[in-house]
């Protein structure tokens, strides 16, 4: 997957990451969602629903075409942000959760989505930095966002810089 951006953000310090918090970091390329994908993750996850798995069956559905699993877009966040906030005395960055995610649009089979990440706030601890960033998965076409996602991290401070 190309995930690349030349807005990605690259921070040196914590000062430079607190100045960033209500900007946006990067917006990712466009990622095209083929059947083999949804075809996969339903595999992964044992959610075999027709209207994911079944082309056939679902020409006749509401959308005319298969449509990739909510979750399945989600998972994709990562992918597609994770390069977005780099803060170079972190020695490592973990998934911490999340606060709210809506499924706005169904992204059909063979639609291109893309996310944008803007951050939203920076915590400090002691060896460790928690964020938090609102994260849209625009849609190619579509006026209305496939998600709307609040991501959390966690920047783990290296005992090194």
């Amino acid at each position: 997957m190309n995930a690349t951006s030349s807005t990605a953000r690259v921070f040196h310090d914590m000062a430079g990451l607190l100045a960033a918090v209500g900007s946006v970091l990067g917006t990712s390329d466009w990622l095209e969602i083929d059947q083999r994908r949804i075809d996969l993750f339903a595999e992964a996850t044992t959610d075999y629903q027709w209207i994911h798995v079944d082309p056939e069956r679902a020409k006749d559905g509401p959308y005319g075409t298969t449509i990739a699993h909510g979750f399945l877009v989600l998972s994709l966040v990562v992918p597609l942000t994770s390069h977005f906030l780099q803060l170079r005395t972190a020695g490592m960055k973990l998934n911490y959760g999340l606060d709210r995610v809506r499924f706005l649009t169904p992204v059909t089979v063979g639609s291109r989505i893309r996310a944008t990440a803007r951050l939203l706030s920076v915590d400090g601890l002691d060896t460790e930095l928690r964020t938090k960033q609102e994260v849209t998965v625009e849609l190619e076409g579509s006026q209305r966002p496939a998600c709307l996602a609040e991501t959390l991290g966690v920047l783990v401070i290296d005992d090194a810089s």
